[in-house]
């Protein structure tokens, strides 16, 4: 079986490769980062057997490469939303995966992708982006609004409209509010990217997530890339790379 990876996080495709190892009928073709390199990956290769795909990629939803090329493969989805935000992805031999991919459950995901493979022939039928879409939209997704920190002894609520961005350092990702208070969270950047809302909060990096407001300047930079000055401001410098300089801008412009 054939297999094709699109995710944009390094350690999520690490984890997911090294557990389709055990599995020797299982061959990965391609790993792919972005809805810009799907579609022409699509458009000049044949269709794999299967595809895991995530939902958030560098440059925008996985949903945009359904609309520019018909994918006809089964698609699991390996992605942080909890079950409730996934119903939609229970149709036409879809199935899912929560990060991070526990072995039993893709075992379950790929009984299941071959007992429809079986069923449907060798190809599925075209997946239905409209569908996909509406289930997807915003308004459906519950974003986590307030985060719970340690003061000493004490807690904390800081809500999510007084957070300036979260950075990971030294093996720590830590909050840091309009103020410029900083708290550390048990949570990955990565997490952190799927339970806040995509209109105030921009994954910059792999080290980096930032609110809208946090944006105090923004400086053409070298290759196509971008240079921010933070408020309150971090001692590194904060880099867009070209790859996600689109989805910036159009995420600032909206």
């Amino acid at each position: 079986m054939n297999v094709l990876i699109i995710e944009d996080e390094v350690p999520a495709v690490r984890r997911l490769e090294q557990l389709l190892l055990d599995f020797t009928e299982i061959q990965v073709i391609d790993v792919l980062g972005s809805v810009e390199a799907a579609i022409a990956w699509f458009k000049q290769n044949p269709h794999p057997d299967l595809l895991f795909m995530d939902i958030h990629l560098s440059d925008g939803l996985s949903f945009e490469i359904f609309k520019s090329v018909p994918i006809q493969c089964p698609v699991i989805f390996c992605t942080a939303y909890d079950q409730y935000a996934l119903d939609a992805f229970q149709f036409n031999g879809i199935d899912y995966l929560l990060k991070p991919v526990q072995k039993e459950k893709l075992a379950k995901s790929l009984q299941k992708i071959k007992d429809l493979k079986r069923s449907w022939g060798e190809k599925g039928s075209p997946l239905k982006v409209e569908d996909l879409m509406h289930f997807f939209k915003e308004k459906d997704v519950n974003y986590k609004s307030r985060f719970m920190v340690k003061m000493g002894a004490k807690i904390r609520t800081i809500k999510t409209d007084h957070i300036a961005y979260f950075y990971s350092s030294n093996k720590l990702t830590l909050l840091v509010t309009k103020d410029g208070e900083n708290y550390p969270v048990d949570y990955a950047l990565d997490e952190l990217a799927s339970i806040l809302d995509p209109v105030m909060f921009f994954h910059i990096n792999r080290n980096l997530i930032i609110h809208i407001d946090a944006a105090k300047e923004i400086h053409p930079y070298f290759k196509g890339r971008l240079k921010l000055e933070l408020h309150p401001s971090l001692e590194e410098d904060v880099i867009v790379s070209s790859q996600k300089t689109p989805a910036f801008k159009e995420w600032l412009d909206q």
